[in-house]
């Protein structure tokens, strides 16, 4: 479950800091969830681009007014259009569970941050309980927290956080 009040403390944190001036890609973004989010946050409306493989996704978000401004391309997160160097912020909510190689999507988010820039990915955690771990995993990718770890380690991102957030 993804909230809108989950999603803004998220995208509220001081560790993240969003705010006019940013360049933001929400990669995933759906019909514009999380996007709606990153410009309740501050982020001027000119300022963010939303990526999704899917173009029904997209068609749905160009329906909301308030995303009227925000760029929407069809794109795929393992192999980003933009030069190195091109956002300030990254976000990704309830993508990497589908995303093939999520490795391969985490270097790419380096890849497209400009020095000092920041990633937040959001993504559900492995369940512990038994059942529901047996279910999950037949689902699709629920990551533990130490493979979260290691694939931003691995990509080169320094200072990696995980907060847990529950509705």
């Amino acid at each position: 479950h993804w909230t809108a009040p989950m999603r803004d403390i998220a995208l509220a944190s001081n560790d993240f800091a969003l705010r006019a001036g940013h360049r933001a890609c929400d990669v995933g973004a759906g019909t514009g969830f999380t996007s709606s989010g990153v410009l309740r946050a501050g982020v001027r409306p000119g300022d963010p681009t939303m990526l999704d493989q899917s173009p029904d996704q997209l068609r749905q978000a160009k329906k909301k007014a308030h995303l009227a401004d925000v760029t929407k391309i069809v794109g795929d997160a393992e192999a980003l259009p933009w030069a190195t160097g091109t956002f300030d912020r990254y976000t990704s909510a309830g993508s990497i569970e589908y995303w093939p190689h999520p490795q391969r999507a985490i270097h790419e988010a380096l890849r497209v941050l400009t020095p000092g820039g920041k990633a937040m990915i959001i993504g559900p955690l492995r369940p512990t309980f038994w059942l529901s771990r047996f279910f999950a995993d037949m689902w699709y990718l629920f990551p533990e927290e130490a493979e979260y770890r290691a694939w931003f380690a691995r990509a080169g991102f320094e200072d990696v956080r995980v907060t847990e957030i529950t509705p």
